[in-house]
């Protein structure tokens, strides 16, 4: 039992010791390789008049958005 304690105690020491890594750096978390950002796409739909269905979707997005409470 004490290994389990002892090996939980080292994980958990990793995970602290990069959360003040980040924290330090003051910058904020970003993916490897920049996602569609990086090839000069905004948003994964590209196209300039949505289909229907996109449409309803991105309206009930909205809508979730603006009844959210932070």
């Amino acid at each position: 039992m004490s290994l389990f304690f002892l090996t939980f105690g080292l994980l958990i020491l990793i995970v602290a010791a990069m959360a003040v890594g980040v924290i330090v750096q003051k910058k904020s978390m970003a993916s490897s390789c920049g996602g569609l950002g990086a090839v000069g796409i905004e948003k994964s739909c590209d196209c300039d008049d949505p289909c229907d269905r996109r449409k309803k979707r991105m309206a009930k997005e909205q809508a979730w958005k603006e009844n959210q409470i932070l």
